[in-house]
């Protein structure tokens, strides 16, 4: 999947993060819950429902890195 170019905002919905890092929003629940997410008992404490651009930033990289390892 494509991602689309980033568009300036403050902040990204769910889906719009989504969108933008070209992932469905399942992928991008589970790259969350890989990545930030210790553990389970945690994962009723993220109540994130917007992202920042830095936030974008840091799971591009985590996804890009993820794919990376998946290859080896």
């Amino acid at each position: 999947m494509i991602s689309k170019p980033v568009v300036n905002k403050a902040q990204y919905t769910e889906t719009e993060a989504a969108q933008q890092l070209g992932v469905s929003v399942e992928e991008l629940r589970v790259l969350i819950r890989r990545h930030i997410v210790v553990d389970d008992a945690d994962s009723g404490n993220v109540p994130m429902t917007a992202f920042q651009p830095s936030d974008l930033l840091v799971l591009r990289l985590m996804r890009k890195a993820g794919s990376v390892s998946q290859v080896a």
